[in-house]
């Protein structure tokens, strides 16, 4: 039976990228979560992580991270489910990253994302990082 190039079972250096765009989309949103931790702080004074986890899982201060969270979870649904990952796989989640990290549809996201770039060196960095794993031609 002959398969088409995208639904083929994807390459272990395809597998290496896709692990390595994940972690570098957990840099990424450390260092968000970083900015915005300091931020609440200044108004609410300090929280421990135990309560950090719950506003960034609550607060609508942090709602606009859970689109990196959402997507590092749809690659490790990918890179950990039974069936092998095709190529497919591979561009639709490198895809949504490029989106994601360059014109994101969601205002609210865009919008942060762009003053955090503007604001913070170490956000520039984490995102310069993972857009150097992310194939242009894609």
């Amino acid at each position: 039976m002959s398969e088409t190039a995208t639904s083929e079972v994807l390459a272990d250096a395809h597998l290496h990228r896709l692990g390595d765009v994940r972690l570098g989309l957990l840099r990424l949103h450390k260092t968000l979560l970083e900015m915005e931790r300091i931020d609440y702080e200044k108004v609410f004074g300090g929280v421990t992580a135990g309560e950090l986890l719950q506003l960034v899982i609550n607060h609508a201060q942090f709602s606009w991270l859970r689109m990196i969270s959402a997507l590092v979870v749809e690659i490790d649904e990918v890179l950990n489910d039974d069936e092998p990952a095709t190529m497919d796989d591979f561009e639709q989640l490198i895809g949504q990253a490029r989106l994601l990290l360059t014109s994101p549809e969601n205002e609210e996201f865009r919008t942060k994302y762009q003053a955090a770039l503007q604001r913070e060196p170490a956000v520039v960095m984490a995102h310069s990082a993972v857009m150097q794993m992310l194939p242009k031609d894609q």
